[in-house]
């Protein structure tokens, strides 16, 4: 078991043997206390896991020869394009060089 879930499972079963003793000794505006943050916190997973708008769908309708005509022409002119012409290049440096001093390896 990795570090991280042992750490996580003693904090978990600390935290309930402290919930179930106050509940034993009767301190129930403790417990009252912790619903508030029990609350929001169930209701902002509940928003996180059911929210409507999350989830993209992809639409069932069944593209045409023609649009399938065009996306495949539109893949084939970009990848048999010409490289791109970037706006900068190599300036070799005007020392003079010399074949003894450069690395065997680079």
């Amino acid at each position: 078991m990795n570090r991280h879930a042992v750490i996580f499972w003693l904090t978990l079963a600390l935290g309930a043997y402290g919930i179930v003793d106050m509940v034993w000794r009767g301190s129930w505006g403790f417990l009252m206390s912790l619903l508030i943050p029990v609350l929001v916190f169930s209701v902002i997973f509940l928003l996180y896991k059911y929210l409507p708008g999350r989830r993209t769908r992809t639409p069932k309708i069944k593209p045409s020869a023609r649009t399938m005509a065009k996306t495949a022409n539109t893949r084939k002119q970009q990848t048999t394009g010409k490289r791109k012409a970037y706006p900068f290049h190599v300036i070799e440096g005007s020392k003079g060089k010399n074949e003894e001093e450069q690395p065997k390896y680079h």
